[in-house]
């Protein structure tokens, strides 16, 4: 995924953290748990602790936060507290909000199609109404409210919003609101004294800085195709700590581009590209190459004693060899005239975290 900004001045280009981001991950972390294995302990001590008409609430309107997140809750724009970016969101218009809150399908076709809002368009009307009632009655009661009614819809999820805030949600931003503040000021720094290839590199493995003679484009390694264009708007980098280890790029048509990246301490390792997991996996899927790792897995052994061991030739044996190194899955090294090979237990082992990590991204 790309944005384009070619021209833009490294000043529009801001790292800030934001509460209602951080407040959207929070309640993503409360609807899916299992993607965030970190948060066990807040994730249960804080479900056990919510009021039952509060969960209720959190259950009928988690379509706007469990298997996508909608667009108000990537501010371009932070501010310093929570009721201030729920006031900017009071100043859109509600054909505006509408559009951005029922964002509830993992379909990119919004974003390169730019599909308008249900309030106004039949055929978004039916799609947001087919998709709620996918996810069961309660939802789709709530869309089809929220159609008639933007404006007192509006409202309700403001109050949600602010009760989820004194609930639970102020104790905890208040706890990682201080680390947010200084990975955003370090990247920041790293921005104006180093250049934003440094600062991008810094911030996550996942970015990238792309320059060649069509432009300069900001380059976002995951699972799903699109691009935009900052234009003269600007880039917003959001830190998060609940939001790992997802990683959003908001790039709708009409919408300032937003990333939301893990804060340093919480990429522990860096995240592996998606090309790399893609290689692994298809590197595995041979069966000569998964008979070969059967061995490579218990020695290291030469081209010549794996053809043996298989009864296929050493030249066989070297281009399935090739596969794995290229994935990344061997490791050689030299005994005298011999060139022996070995699997990298190491990286198979996290295969599996590292395809789930690319797909959750």
């Amino acid at each position: 995924m790309t944005i384009d900004i070619t021209g833009l001045p490294h000043e529009r280009i801001t790292f800030c953290p934001s509460p209602l981001a951080e407040l959207g991950n929070a309640l993503h972390a409360l609807a899916e748990p299992a993607h965030h294995p970190r948060l066990h302990a807040w994730t249960t001590a804080t479900a056990a602790t919510l009021e039952p008409e509060l969960a209720d609430r959190l259950v009928e309107a988690d379509f706007m936060w469990r298997s996508t997140r909608s667009d108000f809750l990537m501010p371009p724009r932070p501010r310093e507290t929570l009721a201030e970016e729920l006031d900017d969101l009071d100043h859109l218009d509600d054909e505006t909000f509408v559009g951005s809150a029922l964002e509830i399908s993992c379909s990119s076709s919004r974003y390169s199609q730019g599909i308008p809002s249900p309030l106004t368009d039949d055929r978004s009307r039916r799609r947001a109404l087919d998709l709620a009632a996918a996810r069961g009655p309660r939802q789709a009661a709530f869309v089809e409210r929220t159609l008639a009614d933007p404006t007192g819809t509006r409202a309700w999820i403001r109050r949600l919003l602010e009760d989820c805030d004194r609930a639970f949600f102020a104790d905890a931003w208040r706890r990682v609101q201080i680390q947010l503040a200084a990975d955003a000021r370090h990247k920041t720094d790293l921005l104006r004294r180093k250049g934003l290839a440094e600062a991008l590199a810094a911030t996550s493995s996942v970015l990238s800085l792309e320059e060649d003679g069509h432009g300069t484009r900001i380059v976002v390694d995951k699972l799903v195709h699109g691009r935009t264009e900052a234009g003269s708007t600007g880039v917003t980098l959001l830190p998060t700590v609940f939001g790992w280890p997802h990683f959003f790029a908001l790039y709708a048509p009409g919408w300032q581009p937003v990333i939301q990246y893990p804060a340093a301490a919480h990429e522990v390792g860096g995240a592996e590209s998606v090309e790399a997991v893609k290689l692994r996996l298809e590197a595995l899927t041979h069966p000569m190459r998964m008979n070969l790792c059967r061995h490579l897995a218990r020695g290291a052994y030469s081209t010549s004693e794996l053809a043996d061991s298989q009864d296929i030739t050493a030249p066989e044996v070297s281009r399935h060899l090739a596969v794995l190194r290229k994935a990344g899955l061997l490791t050689t090294r030299r005994r005298g005239r011999y060139v022996l090979h070995q699997l990298d237990l190491s990286v198979v082992a996290r295969i599996g975290s590292d395809f789930l990590e690319s797909v959750l991204r």
